[in-house]
């Protein structure tokens, strides 16, 4: 299933969502100028909003009815410049916690060169049943 986010970050970016389910997610924007930096490559503001949306949908898809989460921290690598094109964030839970999940998340341009890597914990919250 792919989706776009319902929130105005993710439309601004053209953020899809995709595969979210059982601590795995994918992620994706297609990259181009409205994305870039003053050098002319991806912006890294553009690519850690995508890993944070993946590592929360994938963290998101391990919660009961009544949680929620929120990023705790994210550590993101770069690993090479992008001026355009797709790129994919595939996230997965490397351990489910009662009170913190960790997540790890690939980045890779359309011909699947890995341009960046990320870690992260979210804060699993109780909200009452409404």
């Amino acid at each position: 299933m792919t989706a776009k986010p319902s929130f105005p970050l993710g439309e601004f970016l053209g953020m899809t969502v995709a595969a979210a389910g059982e601590g795995r997610a994918t992620a994706h924007i297609e990259a181009g100028a409205a994305h870039h930096n003053p050098h002319g490559f991806v912006h890294g503001a553009a690519v850690f909003a995508m890993v944070d949306t993946s590592m929360g949908a994938a963290a998101t898809s391990i919660l009961g009815p009544d949680q929620r989460c929120s990023t705790i921290e994210l550590q993101i690598r770069f690993l090479r410049p992008v001026v355009e094109g797709a790129l994919h964030a595939e996230t997965v839970v490397i351990k489910p916690g009662r009170r913190v999940i960790h997540l790890d998340s690939r980045v890779t341009d359309a011909t699947g060169r890995l341009v960046a890597t990320a870690t992260s914990s979210f804060a699993v919250i109780d909200t009452p049943p409404q």
